[in-house]
């Protein structure tokens, strides 16, 4: 029996209750006992709290397919769960830890990762005890139930800006990566003009034949298998770092850019055409033209069985540090605190756990931060041991110190795009929920609304990045301001409001309370180390 039948027949029998008729009471007792039943099926079942998530803030004359509009049983099993939430954690950050490494030393930058995935764990597990608390699983409902239409605004606001800004920043990555991976597989030395060398035309490919297909999809939980296979390319780029840092010594191999500077004008290099490398006693091939190189008038060392030229070798050029505070360490904070970013995902995936409860829940939330906990470190820490002091903002671009052309390397890169373009859907999809309940609320599942808000967020995102070169500054600002909000001050404000039962002065209350003020200081920070990086260096001034 369905819920609409369901329903119609215990409206039925309370009309004979009121009556005083009881010749259907065994049949009416059968049906309230089946309704029980289907009730439960929503509820919590490892948790005894968990009967306040369906009932907590609720009237008793709520229809029961508004129960299940919301809390339908999860689908999704608990590994693809950690996949989708684990590729939500996973972005292009990645590529930045070891430059914040090195401008914040080893043992310092571990303290902060671990901490900031501390703060995460505690953050999911303060919103997961409000979604409960407040009988929702939308955090914009969650908003409008703790400060009413004001916090229903600003969720909406922090997920939609927070994830467009993600958006962007993966889609920048194909527009500017793609091109170069082309040209090279096509072993041609510079671009040529061609559409299918354009970054702008590609992104829009790729959009339309790879990213909206996957939007599309109705749960998030079928995105648990393409989630996977991006993992495993950030697994691939992982491994590929740990395995050059046997390969490239320190000092490094002076290595001539002019020729390769002279192809692109752009930031972003993968030189396409091979240097002879007239080692032969060296297993490395760093294809470097030796001969150009001995011309540098710069303090070098020579192997004598390699002929290799190295640059002169300082005491602590090659030396790791565990502690640097200079002018870059401020900016390096921001990467670590965001590189756990989740909270928008984690309530859809929650949605969508199958036999779910929020200790279940939990354990996805621990699984998956603890692995990515893993995989920032091994990449930070291999990617800085490489290259020590001159690595760069972006690790994969400083290999182009040492290399011309890798084809590892190559496929590093190839594997970072897939991984980006994969992660797209699970960004979009928080998007798109928070644009439904706030415009269409209550509305029963529209496929062409559902392909509608895909289509038009992806052109949005489109038109962005390819005719706003300084995007990636505005979402910057943007992005620090919701990430903050998501992290760390609207799970605790919500926490704060929703959640009674907790005295005031309860270490729990007091907890949220710290963790609120901390979120409002950092934001306040990092919005004003934006703002003052914009000031010495003009978003107008900086090219992509």
């Amino acid at each position: 029996m369905d819920c609409m039948e369901l329903q119609k027949v215990s409206m039925r029998c309370d009309d004979e209750s009121n009556s005083g008729d009881s010749t259907e009471d065994g049949y009416c007792k059968d049906i309230d006992s089946e309704k029980v039943t289907i009730s439960s099926n929503y509820v919590d079942e490892e948790d005894a709290e968990s009967q306040k998530f369906l009932t907590n803030g609720l009237s008793g004359k709520k229809k029961l397919e508004e129960y299940t509009e919301e809390h339908h049983p999860g689908t999704t099993s608990f590994g693809m769960s950690v996949f989708n939430l684990s590729n939500a954690i996973m972005g292009s950050g990645i590529l930045g830890l070891s430059y914040a490494m090195a401008n914040t030393g080893i043992i310092l930058f571990i303290i902060l990762l671990v901490g900031v995935a501390i703060l995460s764990l505690y953050s999911v597990h303060l919103l997961l005890k409000t979604a409960k608390e407040g009988g929702s699983l939308i955090y914009e409902k969650l908003g409008e139930r703790a400060f009413g239409w004001p916090g229903k605004i600003a969720a909406f606001v922090s997920i939609t800006m927070q994830n467009i800004g993600a958006m962007s920043s993966y889609l920048f990555i194909i527009k500017y990566e793609l091109p170069e991976v082309m040209r090279t597989f096509l072993g041609l030395e510079e671009n040529t003009g061609e559409w299918y060398l354009n970054g702008n035309y590609l992104v829009i490919f790729v959009s339309i034949g790879i990213i909206l297909p996957l939007s599309l999809l109705k749960n998030l939980g079928y995105l648990g298998y393409t989630s996977g296979f991006s993992l495993s390319c950030m697994v691939f780029f992982v491994s590929v770092v740990i395995y050059k840092k046997t390969q490239i010594p320190c000092p490094l191999p002076l290595l001539d850019h002019n020729i390769g500077n002279s192809t692109s004008n752009s930031t972003y290099h993968l030189y396409p055409y091979v240097i002879q490398n007239n080692t032969h006693s060296s297993e490395m091939n760093f294809m470097m033209d030796y001969t150009q190189a001995a011309g540098l008038n710069e303090h070098k060392d020579r192997n004598p069985n390699s002929g290799v030229e190295y640059e002169a070798h300082t005491d602590d050029k090659c030396q790791p540090k565990y502690f640097v505070f200079n002018s870059q360490t401020a900016y390096a904070i921001p990467i670590l605190a965001f590189a756990f970013v989740c909270h928008p995902e984690v309530l859809p995936i929650y949605s969508e756990l199958k036999s779910r409860s929020r200790k279940k829940m939990q354990n996805v939330s621990n699984v998956s931060i603890a692995a990515m906990l893993a995989m920032y470190l091994f990449s930070a820490l291999f990617g800085y041991l490489t290259f020590y002091g001159e690595v760069k903002d972006e690790l994969l671009h400083t290999y182009t110190k040492v290399y011309t052309f890798d084809t590892l390397l190559l496929c590093v890169r190839l594997a970072v795009l897939v991984a980006v373009t994969l992660t797209v859907p699970i960004v979009l999809f928080p998007i798109r929920t928070s644009i439904t309940t706030l415009i269409f609320p209550g509305r029963p599942f529209s496929l062409l609304r559902h392909f509608l808000i895909a289509l038009i967020l992806l052109a949005l995102n489109n038109t962005l990045v390819i005719f706003v070169p300084t995007i990636k500054d505005i979402f910057g600002f943007i992005g620090a301001s919701a990430a903050t909000m998501l992290i760390f001050i609207l799970p605790a404000a919500f926490y704060l409001r929703i959640v009674k039962k907790e005295p005031l002065r309860s270490p729990q209350k007091i907890g949220a309370l710290i963790f609120l003020i901390v979120g409002i200081i950092f934001m306040i920070g990092s919005m004003s180390l934006i703002i003052s990086d914009w000031v010495h260096n003009p978003p107008s001034s900086k090219r992509h």
